[in-house]
């Protein structure tokens, strides 16, 4: 019986594709328009596509205040660390759990 064999990739070959994806991941990540987002885009929705807040509050007026802080976000949630500084995606979520205004 005979065998096929799948290409074998260099550890160059396999660097290189990592770095590829990243990039590519990296640039898609950037170009949210958070103002079309308002009024339609869910809380939950946001859990699913940047993963848990860093912090959360209730506000006095029954909306939740959640707030991410800069990070590399990709389509499936993973993060990394920031380069440098410190900056915070904030969105302030209506009582009905939909998107009501944001900030950076």
């Amino acid at each position: 019986m005979k065998r096929h064999a799948l290409p074998r990739l260099s550890v160059l070959q396999v660097a290189l594709l990592a770095i590829a994806l990243l990039v590519v991941g990296c640039a898609t990540t950037g170009q949210v328009d958070w103002n079309k987002r308002v009024g339609s885009y869910t809380y939950d929705q946001a859990i699913v596509e940047l993963g848990p807040p860093d912090k959360q509050s209730k506000l006095s007026d029954g909306r939740t205040l959640a707030e991410w802080s800069s990070r590399s976000v990709g389509a499936s949630g993973s993060r990394s660390t920031p380069v440098s500084g410190v900056r915070a995606l904030r969105l302030t979520f209506g009582t009905n759990g939909r998107l009501a205004d944001w900030s950076k």
